[in-house]
């Protein structure tokens, strides 16, 4: 074996692991939909408050990312790593040993201040871990934990939970997360620290109003998807007549079309732009909502629909993506950072959303919220293209949208 196919492997290893870590942080955040039943009953709280969770999750993870980013840029990527994959484990410990609503919130904080400082730490070393030619292809393969947490992760830590109750995902997240964290160390010592950047400069990215409405368009899409896939249970009920099983089945076709559509997204933005590919998406998303509040009771219409809405979900988040980093190239870290901010901001308000709805119409109403956030992140995302840009600092994306551009 030559040097440089010893480095290839080498590489590849440790992008594994980063993946891993991923998976873990990503089922942990997506599995509570499916086990939203189970825990409430566990903990004798109600869904609704224990869907609240998600939301205090979630908002930890998009105060804490830029701020570990910020504070920490100077402790080394291992230690930063495998520190937060230590935090992330003792959560999920103390989540599945929890026997009240309290103790499973500060298990989740606990667990959402580790994810903060593993995710975003690991992309950014993925890329630089490998040749320049490679990097694509590394951000890719880590990416992909989240891809299969929800492909894989999820629906089967629903299946398990409904075996053999909510507390086993959890303990069977804790082991690869311990797992994750004992490789960490050694396989990634001597990786160079972040280079330090300014307060100003993570702030100044926000002055341009097409970066602010395609951020707007991140935040509204995710909560749009979340606050349909946080409450699946009760949306489709009736479909699945609250069966564990059968959510899982319905959770595991979402998640391979999702892989699918993940596999598609980036050539098709490639050849058609970001702007025509997010919209598509977004109208077939909001479609794909309606339609299942129109066929809820159906098990077989749920399945077709989970399938189109995990196509168009997947393959949304590379367009949006590809439009950020197109409008100033150079300022890509941060506005990329922002993103991540963006995302889980939108998971935080979909519990309320959600929870608002059932208690108004009940379960039907939730897919029709889900479809007019939609049309929210839509209307966002089309206002962006339509704004000039402030200021002026590289060409613009001539893939986009054919409308007045910035």
């Amino acid at each position: 074996m030559t040097v440089i196919e010893q480095s290839y492997r080498g590489s590849t290893i440790r992008l594994l692991v980063l993946m891993l870590g991923l998976f873990a942080v990503g089922t942990n955040a997506f599995v509570i939909a499916g086990l939203l039943p189970q825990i409430a009953a566990g903990l004798g709280a109600s869904q609704a408050s224990v869907s609240y969770s998600i939301t205090v999750y979630a908002l930890i993870v998009a105060v804490a990312s830029p701020v570990v980013a910020f504070a920490l840029s100077r402790v080394p990527r291992g230690l930063l790593m495998a520190s937060g994959a230590l935090l992330f484990t003792a959560g999920v410990v103390i989540a599945a040993l929890s026997t009240s609503l309290t103790d499973f919130v500060i298990a989740r904080v606990i667990a959402a201040v580790g994810g903060a400082a593993l995710v975003p730490t690991a992309s950014a070393v993925a890329a630089t871990i490998v040749p320049p030619e490679r990097r694509g292809r590394a951000l890719a393969m880590v990416g992909a934990g989240f891809t299969l947490a929800v492909a894989i992760g999820s629906p089967f830590g629903t299946a398990l939970g409904s075996a053999a109750g909510w507390r086993a995902p959890m303990w069977a997240l804790a082991v690869i997360g311990a797992v994750t964290t004992v490789l960490i160390l050694p396989l990634f010592r001597g990786v160079q620290r972040a280079a330090s950047i300014s307060l100003a400069r993570r702030l100044r990215v926000l002055a341009d109003v097409r970066v602010l409405a395609a951020l707007g368009a991140a935040l509204f899409a995710t909560a749009s998807f979340n606050v349909v896939y946080i409450f699946s249970a009760e949306v489709v009920r009736d479909a699945t007549a609250g069966s564990g099983a059968l959510l899982a089945v319905l959770l595991l076709v979402y998640g391979v079309a999702g892989v699918i559509g993940n596999a598609f997204a980036g050539r098709v933005t490639d050849r058609y732009g970001s702007g025509v590919t997010a919209t598509i998406a977004l109208i077939v998303q909001t479609i794909a909502l309606v339609a299942l509040a129109c066929f809820e009771w159906s098990f077989a219409a749920s399945v077709a629909v989970f399938a189109v809405w995990g196509v168009v979900v997947a393959g949304l988040t590379i367009p949006v993506q590809h439009r950020l980093v197109s409008i100033d190239p150079q300022s890509a870290q941060q506005t990329m950072a922002w993103y991540s901010t963006a995302m889980y901001l939108g998971i935080a308000i979909a519990p309320p959303l959600g929870n608002a709805s059932l208690g108004v119409a009940g379960p039907l109403l939730v897919p029709i919220t889900g479809a007019v956030v939609s049309l929210i992140a839509l209307a966002l995302f089309l206002l962006g293209f339509l704004k000039r840009r402030m200021p002026v600092v590289s060409a613009p994306d001539t893939r986009d949208l054919a409308v007045p551009r910035a």
